[in-house]
C-alpha cells in the first residue's frame, strides 16, 4: 500500500516524520509523493502560532477530500494540532481515521493498521512519555544535512508558549541512542548535523547526574568520521556555558554559529513573557562570544506587540538591535495562542501596531544584514553546495553562516576547470566578490 506523508511545521517537527516514514517502509510500505495514489494520508501537523494552525487545518481539509474523490483508505493527524486538539479535529473532520500524539510517534505503524480497519482512533500516550525509534530514518532533506532532535518537550514555560501542553516537560534522549543515531546518519550521506529541541543548551539535564551534557554530546559527534559540520539551533542566553563557548572556539567541526533566540529587550516584557533572563545578561553574553569567538554568527528572534508592550519598549528593542547589529534576526508578531496565560494579559496591542512594529525591526535588521554580508567581500570561506541552478550556471550553498532554510545562500561561479556535476554535499573554498542584504556571492577557488 502506498502511504503519503505531508509534513508542516518546524525541523524538530521534520524529524518526527523522518522516524515515522522509517518505520512505515520497514513495515514495506511504499512511500509516494502524488495525493492521488495513495491509499494512506499522514499529516504531521503543527499548531505553535495561529497561521501554523490554519495552514495544518486547511492541509489535513485538502487531504479530506482524497478519501471522498480519491482512493484514499485511510487519513492520519499526528503532530501538535492533532495532540492539542484531539477531540474538536475529529468532531469537525470525521473523514479522519486516527489521530497519533506527540509522544507516540513510534506507534505509527500501529495507527497506519487501525485506521484502515476502521478501529482505534487515538494513539495518545503520556505526554512526558519519550518515544524512540530504532528503525532507520527516511531522510527527505536531501541527505547531507540532517537534524538530529537531541531532547523533546519543554520546561520553560514562558506564558505565550504552548509547547509544554503539547510536547511536555523537557526530556533529553539518551546520548548513545543520539550518536548512534548520528553515526547512521553520516553513514548515509550527511556532512551536516544540525542540532535540535526546543532549548538544546539544557541537554542532559534530566538524565541520571542532572549536569548539562551539550559539551560531551558535541564532543562524540565530532569524533565521527566524514561528519564536517555540527551547527547549533535554538540555545536560550542564560543556559549558555563557558565551557560550550570555549568548545565552539576550538573545535573545528562546531560551526561558529549560534541560534540565541531573546525574543525581546526590554526587561519589562521579558518578565511578564516568563523568560528566565534580562537584558544586562543577555548583552553580557553576546560580548563573551564576540571576545571569544570574533567570527560568531549569531541569529536571534523577536516578538513584536506583546501585550503590554509600550512604544518605550518598542524603542528598547531597536535601539539594541541596532547597537549589537545581530548577524541573522527574524520578527514574529504575537499570537494570542488558546490556553497560554499571555491569551489573557491586559494591553493586547492592536494587530496593525504589532505589523508596523515587526516591519521597522525587519527595516534596521536588512540595513545590518547588508552592512554584515559586505564586510566578508575579499575573504575566502568554505561553503557546502545545495545545488546547482543550469539556466544561471550558478551553484547555491551555505557558509558556516548559513543554517539551511532560514538563513542566506552564497552563490557560486564555478570555474572553466570546474566540473557542472559537483554533487550537493561538496565542501568548496569560494572567494566572496560581492554581497547583497541576506547573500553572498563567489567564485570557486581551485
Amino acid at each position: 500500500m502506498k502511504i503519503l506523508f505531508v509534513s508542516l511545521g518546524c525541523d524538530k517537527n521534520l524529524v518526527d516524520t523522518e522516524e515515522m516514514l522509517g518505520l512505515l517502509k520497514q513495515k514495506e510500505y511504499e512511500l509516494t509523493n502524488d495525493e492521488a495514489e495513495a491509499d494512506i494520508i499522514i499529516i504531521n501537523t503543527c499548531c505553535f502560532i495561529h497561521d501554523a494552525k490554519k495552514e495544518s487545518i486547511e492541509s489535513i481539509l485538502e487531504m479530506a477530500e482524497h478519501k471522498k474523490s480519491g482512493q484514499c483508505k485511510a487519513l492520519i493527524v499526528t503532530g501538535c494540532l492533532g495532540q492539542r486538539y484531539k477531540d474538536e479535529i475529529l468532531r469537525e473532520i470525521p473523514e479522519i481515521d486516527a489521530i497519533v500524539g506527540t509522544a507516540s510517534i513510534d506507534r505509527i505503524d500501529e495507527a497506519v493498521e487501525s485506521a484502515l480497519e476502521k478501529k482505534e482512533k487515538y494513539f495518545l500516550d503520556p505526554i512526558d512519555r519519550l518515544p524512540v525509534v530504532k528503525a532507520d530514518r527516511v531522510c527527505v532533506t536531501g541527505g547531507w544535512y540532517e537534524y538530529l532532535k537531541i531532547a523533546e518537550g519543554c520546561d520553560k514555560n514562558c506564558t505565550y508558549c504552548i509547547i509544554p501542553k503539547v510536547r511536555g516537560r523537557y526530556r533529553s534522549y539518551p546520548m548513545n541512542y543520539l550518536l548512534g543515531r548520528a553515526r547512521d546518519l553520516v553513514a548515509g550521506g550527511a556532512k551536516e548535523i544540525i542540532l535540535v529541541a526546543q532549548e538544546v543548551t539544557k541537554y542532559g539535564t534530566d538524565l541520571p547526574g542532572k549536569h548539562k551534557m551539550l559539551v560531551r554530546l558535541i564532543k562524540g559527534l565530532a569524533g565521527i568520521q566524514g561528519l564536517e559540520w555540527i551547527r547549533l539551533l535554538y540555545c536560550y542566553p542564560e543556559e549558555i556555558t563557558d565551557d560550550l563557548i570555549n568548545l565552539m572556539q576550538n573545535e573545528p567541526k562546531l560551526c561558529n554559529y549560534i541560534d540565541m533566540p531573546i525574543q525581546h529587550a526590554s526587561d519589562s516584557v521579558l518578565k511578564y513573557m516568563g523568560r528566565k533572563t534580562d537584558k544586562k545578561h543577555i548583552e553580557k553574553i553576546i560580548k563573551k562570544l564576540r571576545a571569544k569567538i570574533p567570527d560568531i554568527c549569531i541569529r536571534t528572534t523577536l516578538i513584536s506587540g506583546f501585550p503590554g508592550e509600550r512604544d518605550y519598549d518598542h524603542r528598547t528593542v531597536k535601539d539594541f538591535v541596532k547597537f549589537h547589529e545581530f548577524d541573522r534576526l527574524g520578527v514574529f508578531t504575537y499570537s494570542p495562542e488558546e490556553g497560554t496565560p499571555a491569551e489573557k494579559f491586559s494591553g493586547q496591542i492592536p494587530e496593525e501596531i504589532k505589523n508596523e512594529r515587526r516591519n521597522e525591526i525587519m527595516e534596521l535588521q536588512q540595513e545590518i544584514s547588508k552592512k554584515r554580508s559586505a564586510s566578508f567581500v575579499g575573504r575566502v570561506m568554505q561553503a557546502v553546495i545545495d545545488g546547482y541552478i543550469p539556466e544561471d550556471d550558478v551553484y547555491v550553498g551555505r557558509t558556516y553562516r548559513d543554517a539551511p532554510g532560514v538563513d542566506g545562500n552564497v552563490f557560486i561561479t564555478p570555474t572553466d576547470s570546474t566540473s557542472r556535476d559537483m554533487v550537493s554535499g561538496t565542501f568548496v573554498k569560494v572567494k566572496i566578490t560581492g554581497s547583497t542584504e541576506y547573500d553572498l556571492i563567489g567564485d570557486i577557488v581551485e
